[in-house]
C-alpha cells in the first residue's frame, strides 16, 4: 500500500485573476507579504541580492493566475514584473472604485 504524497502549497492569499478583478486587494496583500518576508526591496528598485530576487519571483509567480504565469514566464526581475502588472491592472482602480463606492452607499438588504 504505497501512498502517493503530493506537495500542495497553500496560497497565502488568492492568486491574481487573469481579468485583474481582484488586483487592488492582490497588490496590497503581495506588498504586505513581501514586506513580512523582507523582500520589499526587490520591487521598490532598491538593490537586492540575487537570492532575494529569486525568492520574490517565486512568491509572485505562485500568486498569479496560470495564464499570467505563462505570459510573464520569461521575466526574471521582480521589479520588472511588478511594473508590468501595475501598467496592466492599476487603471482598474479608477474604473472599479467609483462603482464599488456607489454600490456600498446604495446597499440594501433584501432578505431580512
Amino acid at each position: 500500500m504505497g501512498l502517493v504524497m503530493t506537495n500542495i502549497v497553500k496560497l497565502e492569499f488568492v492568486a491574481l485573476h487573469i481579468s485583474g478583478k481582484n488586483y487592488p486587494s492582490w497588490k496590497l496583500n503581495a506588498e504586505i507579504h513581501l514586506d513580512a518576508k523582507r523582500l520589499e526591496n526587490t520591487i521598490n528598485g532598491i538593490e537586492a541580492s540575487i537570492q532575494d530576487k529569486a525568492k520574490a519571483m517565486i512568491f509572485l509567480h505562485h500568486h498569479l493566475h496560470e495564464s499570467l504565469k505563462a505570459e510573464y514566464l520569461t521575466m526574471n526581475n521582480p521589479q520588472e514584473l511588478w511594473i508590468n502588472l501595475i501598467d496592466r491592472f492599476d487603471h482598474l482602480k479608477t474604473i472599479m472604485l467609483p462603482k464599488d463606492r456607489y454600490d456600498w452607499i446604495h446597499l440594501r438588504f433584501t432578505r431580512f
